[in-house]
């Protein structure tokens, strides 16, 4: 027996919208094409009809779309561009969720941009694949028997999650399947860079996307069995004692543009305690060594350390400067070409950890360009982060803040994972599985956006196998806390 599809294709542009539809009108598995009720488009075609819906977002329009696809299969195609199939696309999804009975499968595509065709991989949903942003690509294609019972559970006040929602209730059942070839083209609208792009999930005018998408990640967790309350295990700050009450920890490689800039707003807080500022030079080939042992020779608080070994990365040079005997007690962040806020910013950074008691401490940064002139979208205060929620949130999230403290005892014992990106989001989460993290809401770091900037513009493939890393970080984590709610 034929398997029949269902599309739905919400595109506002009908020069869109009509192009698309010449991709499916002639299929044979097509049964139906669904287009926004509000289009006139000027296609002979028995197959399409009208549907009032505007975008896929919300419980009610796919609840709706769960209602009106009466096919085997249910398409979402999720683009504000005109999307072109590549030879026999549609019989290679089918096939493949056929043949592996997944509810939900995606595939690379590839984007038109500037008169060129460039290839967009994607990667494979995994367990801790969490954060809403996952890239899916534009072409949906689910099981439509799974798609209106996932459909059917949803929170019905969703005006912004009911699609991630969606997407969680399958990944329960493990039932996600990426096709590892491109099977469509998509016009690239989005010209931004990707150091831009990375900041929309924490920009305020999404605040109201934010938290529905916690209270569908909260959800997922508590179905799965990694959901922790918030009761915390003491720190004992009084248990160890060190000449220093804090450190600020740099690791650089060939940061002579930025390094002073970075080393003087540290030697510039004003403390009621002691503290030293160590910088991890990982063998920097131009002047960056030259001006750590200038500044280091001015001021005795200056320690410059130079690895012997030749195989760290930032969460190696980390361990060194933690692991070093002059260490304070809480060992803070700050990257080599970034700044502290003001003189201020130390101080309430270990102001915090005696307030509240915890083992972390994250601050909230502001977007600056090299000038120090604010970008957008601003501050990122991370504001999702509470301390009933903060630790469970955290795994739907692709960050914690900056700048970053941690209570050196416990960074010792954990010690950071050796690479240079999420290295620090690694330790954190494994810190926030027993102790508290505690917030600084107000601006106290500014980080510097420019061309040099490590993710100023990064390449899909290097965006992949940092998400890639960032998602198996998460699921390590669900597995130790699914562990760790079995014993109690």
């Amino acid at each position: 027996m034929s398997k029949s599809i269902n599309i739905f294709l919400l595109n506002q542009s009908v020069e869109d919208v009509k192009n698309t539809l010449l991709e499916f009108k002639d299929n044979k598995l097509v049964e139906a094409i669904f287009i926004n009720s509000n289009l006139e488009i000027d296609l002979e075609c028995k197959k399409i009809k009208k549907i009032d819906i505007s975008d896929f977002s919300t419980s009610e329009n796919l609840q709706k779309i769960a209602k009106h696809s009466k096919a085997d299969y249910t398409v979402l195609l999720k683009t504000e561009s005109t999307l072109s199939l590549g030879q026999f696309a549609l019989e290679r999804f089918l096939a493949v969720a056929e043949d592996t009975k997944a509810e939900f499968v995606y595939s690379d595509y590839a984007e038109m941009k500037n008169g060129a065709k460039k290839k967009h991989l994607l990667i494979d949903c995994q367990e801790g694949s969490l954060r809403d942003d996952f890239n899916f690509g534009s072409f949906l294609f689910f099981k439509t028997k799974a798609f209106k019972k996932a459909a059917k559970k949803l929170n019905p006040e969703f005006k912004f999650a009911g699609l991630y929602s969606i997407r969680l209730k399958m990944m329960e059942r493990n039932s996600i399947m990426r096709i590892p070839e491109i099977l469509y083209v998509l016009e690239e609208k989005d010209e931004r860079k990707t150091g831009q792009k990375i900041f929309d999930y924490v920009d305020p005018k999404n605040r109201a996307v934010q938290i529905e998408m916690e209270i569908a990640a909260t959800e997922h967790l508590k179905n799965i069995g990694a959901f922790l309350k918030p009761k915390f295990r003491k720190v004992k700050f009084e248990n160890y004692k060190f000449e220093y009450t804090a450190s600020v920890v740099i690791p650089v490689f060939n940061r002579e543009k930025t390094i002073k800039d970075a080393i003087e707003s540290v030697l510039n807080q004003k403390t009621d305690f002691k503290f030293n500022l160590i910088v991890v030079n990982n063998h920097s080939s131009d002047k960056t060594g030259e001006i750590i042992e200038e500044l280091a020779k001015k001021d005795e608080r200056l320690i410059h350390l130079v690895p012997k070994r030749r195989d760290l990365l930032i969460g190696g040079c980390w361990n060194e400067a933690v692991h070093y005997e002059k260490c304070g007690k809480f060992a803070v962040q700050l990257d080599s070409d970034d700044l502290y806020k003001d003189q201020t910013t130390l101080q309430q950074v270990v102001d915090t950890f005696h307030k509240e008691k915890c083992a972390m401490v994250v601050g909230s940064y502001e977007l600056v360009d090299f000038k120090l002139n604010s970008i957008p979208p601003g501050l990122i205060d991370h504001k999702e982060w509470t301390e009933d929620n903060g630790r469970n949130n955290a795994l739907r999230i692709n960050g914690l803040g900056a700048p970053r403290a941690f209570y050196t005892p416990l960074l010792r014992k954990l010690n950071i994972p050796n690479v240079s990106y999420g290295e620090d989001y690694a330790v954190g989460l494994a810190i926030s599985r027993n102790f508290k993290i505690g917030r600084i809401y107000n601006s106290i770091y500014l980080c510097r956006r420019w061309d040099d900037n490590s993710d100023a513009d990064l390449d899909i493939s290097v965006m992949n196998n940092h998400n890639i890393y960032k998602d198996r970080v998460r699921t390590f984590e669900l597995k130790a806390r699914q562990k760790m709610n079995c014993k109690k």
